[in-house]
């Protein structure tokens, strides 16, 4: 029974994981292509932009909070 419940937080913890990896993935790879052609035009764009494409990160971040939350609590 321990070892079912400690295999089933793992598998939670790794879909947590997987799911925000891919989910940032997809998003930065749509704000990373229109960024590129934005700054093409405009490069004085450039600092608005990077913010743009550091927002995705904060999903692995939450992915990585569930995962340690289903582990260690």
């Amino acid at each position: 029974m321990v070892l079912e419940v400690e295999a089933a937080k793992a598998l939670g913890a790794a879909i947590a994981i997987f799911g925000g990896a891919i989910g940032t993935g997809l998003a930065q790879s749509a704000i990373g292509a229109s960024a590129v052609g934005v700054i093409a035009e405009k490069p004085e764009q450039a600092s608005k932009l990077l913010v743009w494409l550091v927002i995705p990160e904060s999903i692995v971040i939450f992915g990585f909070i569930v995962a340690a939350v289903l582990l260690f609590l």
